[in-house]
């Protein structure tokens, strides 16, 4: 409880305090869409979204355990997402150290190269997630067509 958890992502990482009882909390930020989303508890599993974790080792952790859990804890639902001041990972040192800071930032700025393949896999990720909602969309309403379709061509009942 408490740790800092790390998810490899396609030119990133994703960060999370474990919380217990499978949960995670994060800052939703810009995972798995191109929207902004609050730090908010989910799943272990819906973290990883199918890929590996690793615990973090803090060895300037001035909060551990029960304590980075609360801390983490206070901000539910906060709303500032800021992808180079206010990130993922930013929040989960927050959380653990007492101050914001993230080694991905600071890697891009050092390396502009870095930063930008980091931004074209985001590019990418917001692509093939826009492109899986607009199939669901499309399904959705092939799916209500067919419904209706149905409906018109059963035969009416008439009442006596």
């Amino acid at each position: 409880m408490g740790a800092h958890l790390v998810s490899e992502r396609e030119g990133y990482t994703h960060h999370g305090i474990y919380a217990g009882n499978g949960q995670v909390i994060h800052y939703g930020g810009l995972h798995h869409c191109a929207g902004r989303r609050p730090v908010e508890s989910i799943s272990l599993q819906r973290f990883a979204a199918g890929r590996s974790i690793s615990v973090r080792s803090e060895p300037g952790a001035v909060y551990t355990g029960a304590d980075a859990v609360a801390r983490a804890a206070s901000r539910l639902g906060e709303d500032r997402y800021r992808l180079l001041t206010n990130n993922c990972e930013h929040f989960c040192t927050w959380c653990v150290r007492g101050v914001g800071r993230s080694d991905q930032v600071r890697r891009c700025i050092a390396n502009p190269w870095v930063g930008i393949k980091t931004l074209f896999a985001l590019a990418r990720g917001f692509y093939e997630v826009d492109r899986s909602a607009k199939k669901v969309r499309r399904n959705v309403r092939r799916a209500s067509l067919l419904s209706t379709a149905a409906q018109l061509k059963a035969p009416q009942l008439v009442r006596a």
